[in-house]
């Protein structure tokens, strides 16, 4: 049933994926005669560092066109925080211009302010021409051997075009800004302003199929990949290194251990046992708070299927550079349509451990990951209103999202909780568990939980550490990445490393004779998001120019549910492995 349902949410993912991304593509056949008209949107508006602050394209006093459209977006597209708008320029088809007047205004002493604001604060403006992403600055701050009371502020009005053609099609294009045409926005006057355009056309043999190949090049260049590839080197040596000291070290051990119990049984059998199988008959004795133990596994389970489509989707092609909001409208329906995974594993798991109130167990499961993202959301969404940025949802597409989650999201969630209930799966454990806990003997500090926590987290942290900057400066940034391929080899090695070190981890834990392994294996494991959160701070301080009371809580507040992802995801890999590794180990043992 869990098979079938995965399957099914895959299709319809695909499906209203690839129908989003034909209907964008649909609008226009990108053919065009001379003289034809070519869309172009403006965008948005926003400080160059602070990628998440953006506003309205008009929220600054430019020249309004004539017919004032908003252009109608996908979910994904609001999502991201585009809000495309008719720009005031006309770039028809093969039609040149040169020094055409956009408009003639008088900017008054709080349009200058505005304006004088933006430019101290680098801010760009970003525009799509035929689907094809424009930016430029709009002004800049004259700051040559000057105190800063004397720095000159400057505004732009001039904006060259350049645009290469192939035929019928646009191919390229790339914006100036002439770096004499200014207007001084120093002092608090009214000034006169006559903002102008110019549009030059080349023709160009590139074809249209590979007119977005600009944009993905840049991230792999032969320096960016030479980096990339020693990062991947220099993780599968430390994995490699790793991993086979520790299996050594495991099979040598585990191999004395059977021995040694083979040879007792043989020699004595009323000799008392010592080390992890002297814990057998607790072993297998179910965890506290099974509910949410089960919930952590449905949702960690979830999120894994969720990452496995999107790099799925990713090295397909879906997600090339610019194709406006497809990340976030993939993210969305994927999420929606495998909450019924997340159902089915908690309550099949939670039915195992004999576990009765499936209803609470199954509310908690949809509420585990959901319910702190909603919180969040609702937090930085009032910031976003109170900044009037673009980043702030409009109604509407709230709305689409409850009704996502209600209509969806909810019913999937409680289909697979019928079907894990009536499952009917037992648990497998190889040997019987007492009527009563051994006690646990006192250990040294270093076998706390935090301290194995940080041991676990470290190794699977050390091997993605270089690759997450490259996807920290594309998320929080404004460089492309698109080595999707490099990425997944990333995750798999992330997977492999944190397996086996949350395997090694238990088995040290019951060779203390610490019978507890259940949720200490789930944190271990998922203890890397707490180092990935850590590594947060550092880049916010040390890599970035961010800056705000909004891209600051930005930053952190959707950074913390991300991180809270992979912990519940990597929680959830850690605890399989070991459960895998553990009903190996009693299996291989006679167990009274």
């Amino acid at each position: 049933m869990g098979r079938t349902m995965a399957a099914a949410a895959a299709v319809i993912a695909l499906v209203v994926l690839l129908g989003a991304d034909q209907v964008s593509s649909d609008a226009s056949d990108h053919r065009y005669k001379e003289g034809d008209p070519v869309p172009l949107y403006a965008n948005k508006v926003g400080p160059f560092h602070n990628p998440s602050e953006t506003y309205r394209y008009f929220d600054l006093p430019f020249c309004t066109p004539d017919h004032f459209k908003e252009k109608k977006e996908a979910l994904g597209e609001v999502l991201n925080g585009d809000r495309l708008v008719s720009a005031p320029y006309k770039l028809d088809f093969r039609s040149e211009k040169d020094s055409e007047v956009v408009c003639k205004k008088t900017l008054s002493k709080k349009e200058v302010g505005q304006f004088r604001a933006a430019v101290d604060k680098d801010y760009y403006f970003q525009m799509y021409y035929d689907d094809l992403p424009i930016w430029g600055f709009i002004g800049k701050v004259d700051k040559e051997n000057k105190d800063p009371s004397e720095y000159r502020y400057y505004l732009y009005k001039h904006i060259h075009f350049i645009i290469y053609y192939n035929k019928d099609r646009v191919i390229e294009i790339t914006v100036q800004t002439e770096q004499h045409a200014l207007v001084d926005l120093t002092e608090d006057k009214e000034v006169d302003v006559e903002f102008l355009y110019t549009v030059k056309w080349k023709e160009t043999n590139t074809p249209f199929e590979k007119r977005m190949d600009k944009y993905s090049q840049s991230s792999s260049l032969p320096h960016h990949l030479e980096i990339h590839w020693f990062s991947i080197i220099n993780s599968c040596v430390t994995v490699l290194l790793l991993t086979g000291f520790l299996a050594t070290i495991l099979m040598r051990v585990l191999k004395n251990d059977f021995v040694k119990y083979a040879h007792d049984e043989e020699s004595a059998e009323d000799q008392e046992e010592t080390g992890w199988k002297y814990i057998h008959g607790d072993v297998f004795r179910y965890p506290k708070y099974k509910s949410l133990f089960a919930a952590s596994l449905g949702s960690g389970t979830q999120l894994f299927t969720l990452t496995v489509f999107i790099f799925i989707l990713a090295l397909v092609g879906v997600f090339y550079p610019y194709n406006r909001g497809a990340l976030f409208t993939a993210l969305v329906v994927i999420y929606a349509l495998t909450s019924g995974i997340a159902g089915y594993v908690a309550t099949s798991f939670y039915s195992q451990l004999e576990g009765t109130n499936w209803v609470r167990n199954l509310l908690l499961t949809g509420c585990l990951f959901c319910g702190p993202l909603f919180l969040m959301f609702c937090f930085l969404n009032t910031v976003a209103i109170t900044y009037n940025a673009t980043a702030a949802l409009p109604f509407g597409t709230i709305v689409v999202i409850v009704l996502i989650w209600s209509l969806v999201t909810s019913p999937l969630l409680v289909l697979g909780g019928i079907a894990g209930k009536n499952s009917k799966a037992e648990f497998q454990a190889p040997c019987r568990t007492t009527k009563y806990p051994r006690e646990i003997p006192a250990l040294p500090w270093y076998r706390g939980s935090i301290p194995q926590m940080a041991m676990a987290g470290f190794l699977p942290f050390s091997a993605i550490y270089i690759e997450l900057y490259y996807i920290f400066a594309s998320v929080w940034g404004h460089r492309i990445y698109t080595i999707y391929s490099i990425l997944f080899i990333v995750f798999i090695i992330l997977l492999v490393v944190t397996a086996f070190i949350t395997v090694a981890l238990t088995y040290f834990q019951l060779a203390a004779e610490d019978h507890e392994w259940w949720w200490r294996s789930f944190v271990c494991g998922g203890s890397t998001g707490i180092f990935i959160y850590a590594y947060c701070l550092y880049y916010y301080y040390a890599r970035s120019d961010m800056s705000g009371f909004m891209q600051t809580s930005f930053f952190f507040g959707y950074m913390a549910c991300i991180c809270y992802g992979f912990f519940l995801m990597l929680g959830t890999v850690g605890f399989r492995a070991a459960l895998l590794f553990v009903r190996h180990i009693y299996r291989s043992i006679k167990c009274e």
